[in-house]
C-alpha cells in the first residue's frame, strides 16, 4: 500500500505541465494508473518472498514513474526531472509525519499507517491544484530563467535525505518520552521549510523573469525609435527631393533649349545619385509609403515577390510611431520568413484600409515552408530559444491602442491581421 502514494504523486507532477503532454489525458491516465498498481503487486510480492524492506524498493520504483513522467512530456529533461523530484521531496515529508502520528518506526507499515500517508498525499495533491496549475506552469513556460533548472533539483533530493536520516530503526523507540510527538513535529516542520522554500524560489524566479522582460522590451522600444527615426530622415530626403525636383526641371529645360545633350546626360547623371531609393507613391500618408519604401527594395534584393493594397488618407487617427511599429515589425518577420521558404513559393500581400474614420484594418499574408512553433498563444523565435519578439510587439501595441491582433496559420500560407484604434 505504501506505492500506492504514487497515484496522488503522478497527479500532482502532472498539474503544472498538462500543455506539454505527449498523450491525451484519458490515454495517458490508462497508462500510468495500471503501471502504478503494477509496482504496488510487485512490490509486494517482492517483500513477501524475498523479506526485502519496502523503503528500498521506492527507489526502483521512483526511478520507473520518474523516467515515464520524463518520457510523456514535451519539455526540457532538467525541468520535468525538477518536478519530479518536488513532489517527491513534498511526500518523504508527509511520509516521516504519517510515521509520527502512527507510531510506527520501521517499514513495512501497517495498512492504518499506510492509508495515513497515502490520505495526507491526496490532501495536499488537492490543496496544490491551483499554484501547481498557475505558479508553477508560469515558470516552467519563461525561459529567462532556463539556468536555475540546473540547480533546483538539489533542494528536494535534500529534504529527501534529511527525511531519510531521521527515520528510526529501532522498533518502539518512538513510544520513548515525548520522541513521538517531536517526530511528527520534525515531519511537518521540514513540509513547511519545503514549501517555504518553493514559494521563496517561485518569487526570486518571477522577479528575474518580469527584470529580464522589462529589459527586453525596453531594447526593443529603443530599436523601434531608432528605426522610426531612420524613417522619419528618410521621409524628409525624399520630401526634400520632391520639392528640388521643379528646380532640377528649370535646369533640364534650359540644356534641352540649348540644344546641349551632353549638359542633360551629365545633370541626370549627377542628379540620380541624391534621389533616395525606395518605392514610394504607394498611398497618401507619409509614414506608411516610407515604411513600405524601406522594405521595398530589401525584398527585392532578397528575390521576395511583394505587393501592396494600401487605402489610406494623409492623416490617421493612430500615432505614427505605432503605425511604423506594427508594419515594421509585420513586414520585417515576413520577409524572415520568406527567406526560408522556397523561392518558388515565397510571396507577400500587405493591405490597409481606415474603417469607421477612427479604426485603421492592416493585414500581411506571407507563405511559409516549415512548422510555426506556437506556445499557450504565444508565438516562439525561430532565431534563438524563447519567445518571438516581433509579434509581441505588435499585440502590445494593438492592445495598448484599444484594438487586436489575430494571427492565423495553416496550408503554408501565415497571415496578421491587425487592428489599431484612434482617438474618438
Amino acid at each position: 500500500m505504501e506505492l500506492m502514494v504514487f497515484l496522488p504523486g503522478m497527479l500532482l507532477a502532472y498539474f503544472p505541465v498538462k500543455q506539454y503532454l505527449r498523450l491525451r489525458p484519458a490515454k495517458l491516465a490508462a497508462v500510468a494508473v495500471p503501471l502504478i498498481l503494477f509496482l504496488c503487486l510487485a512490490g509486494e510480492a517482492v517483500c513477501r518472498f524475498s523479506h526485502i524492506n519496502i523503503l528500498w524498493l521506492f527507489f526502483p520504483a521512483a526511478a520507473i514513474m520518474g523516467s515515464f513522467y520524463v518520457h510523456t512530456l514535451q519539455v526540457t529533461r532538467w525541468k520535468s526531472v525538477s518536478v519530479f523530484l518536488a513532489v517527491c521531496g513534498v511526500f518523504s515529508c508527509l511520509g516521516s509525519a504519517a510515521i509520527g502520528i502512527s507510531g510506527e518506526t520501521t517499514p513495512p507499515f501497517p495498512p492504518h499507517t499506510a492509508a495515513l500517508w497515502f490520505l495526507m498525499c491526496c490532501a495536499l495533491t488537492a490543496a496544490s491544484w491551483y499554484p501547481a496549475s498557475h505558479a508553477a506552469r508560469h515558470l516552467l513556460e519563461d525561459d529567462a530563467f532556463a539556468a536555475t533548472w540546473y540547480v533546483f533539483w538539489i533542494l528536494p533530493i535534500l529534504f529527501i535525505g534529511l527525511n531519510l536520516f531521521i527515520m528510526p530503526r529501532n522498533p518502539g523507540i518512538l513510544e520513548q518520552g515525548r520522541l513521538r510527538l517531536l517526530y511528527t513535529v520534525f515531519g511537518f516542520v521540514f513540509l513547511a521549510l519545503l514549501l517555504l522554500s518553493y514559494l521563496l524560489f517561485y518569487l526570486m524566479a518571477s522577479s528575474l523573469n518580469r527584470n529580464a522582460r522589462l529589459r527586453l522590451e525596453n531594447q526593443f522600444l529603443s530599436m523601434q525609435q531608432a528605426r522610426y527615426d531612420s524613417l522619419l530622415t528618410t521621409t524628409k530626403q525624399i520630401r526634400q527631393a520632391r520639392h528640388d525636383m521643379r528646380h532640377h526641371f528649370h535646369v533640364l529645360q534650359g540644356f534641352a533649349i540649348q540644344g546641349n545633350m551632353e549638359g542633360i546626360l551629365g545633370y541626370l547623371s549627377q542628379v540620380q545619385g541624391n534621389i533616395p531609393t525606395g518605392d514610394l507613391g504607394l498611398c497618401k500618408n507619409a509614414v506608411v509609403d516610407s515604411v513600405a519604401g524601406y522594405f521595398s527594395p530589401l525584398y527585392r534584393e532578397n528575390g521576395i515577390p511583394l505587393s501592396f493594397s494600401l487605402d489610406l488618407p494623409r492623416d490617421l487617427p493612430v500615432p505614427d510611431t505605432g503605425l511604423c511599429s506594427v508594419l515594421s515589425n509585420l513586414l520585417e518577420n515576413a520577409m524572415e520568413a520568406s527567406l526560408r521558404t522556397a523561392p518558388q513559393k515565397r510571396n507577400v500581400r500587405v493591405s490597409a484600409r481606415l474603417h469607421s474614420g477612427n479604426m485603421l484594418l492592416l493585414s500581411v499574408e506571407n507563405n511559409y515552408d516549415g512548422e510555426v512553433r506556437e506556445r499557450n498563444g504565444i508565438f516562439l523565435s525561430s532565431k534563438r530559444p524563447g519567445e518571438g519578439i516581433g509579434l509581441q510587439a505588435v499585440q502590445h501595441t494593438a492592445e495598448k491602442s484599444g484594438g487586436y491582433c489575430r494571427f492565423h496559420y495553416g496550408d503554408g500560407v501565415f497571415t496578421a491581421n491587425v487592428m489599431l484604434r484612434g482617438g474618438k
